[in-house]
């Protein structure tokens, strides 16, 4: 019974102070690890954000932006082929009741491309 004792003793010995196969993703995660931290000490620190506001729009710019509402609104009909008073004129005629200031807009700048040419008038029919 000794001798069946001591074997067992030594096999559970032997078990326990065997060490499991070293795998390849052991060592991997720290390598991973430390490279990370090489490159964020390497990496230069960036350059702090201006906290900067948009410039405010100039009176020019509003009137185009409404002007470009007026064109994108299909209430007042298609706008290809014809500028912008004609489109107002015809929707007026037509009593689908189009914003008197951008009339106003329109007949103020009427040499003005800008203003005369609707958002499409550079893409042919």
């Amino acid at each position: 019974m000794s001798v069946c004792l001591s074997v067992c003793l030594s096999v559970c010995l032997s078990a326990m102070t065997a060490k499991r196969a070293a795998l390849i993703t052991d060592s991997y995660k720290v390598v991973k690890r430390s490279r990370r931290e090489e490159k964020r000490e390497k990496r230069a620190p960036s350059p702090p954000q201006k906290d900067t506001e948009p410039r405010p729009l100039t009176a020019r710019e509003i009137e185009l932006q409404e002007l470009r509402q007026f064109d994108q609104d299909w209430r007042y009909g298609p706008c290809t082929g014809i500028s912008r008073l004609q489109r107002w004129e015809r929707a007026a005629q037509h009593g689908l009741n189009p914003p008197q200031e951008i009339r106003d807009m329109l007949l103020s700048a009427d040499t003005d491309p800008d203003y005369t040419h609707c958002l499409w008038s550079d893409y042919p029919l």
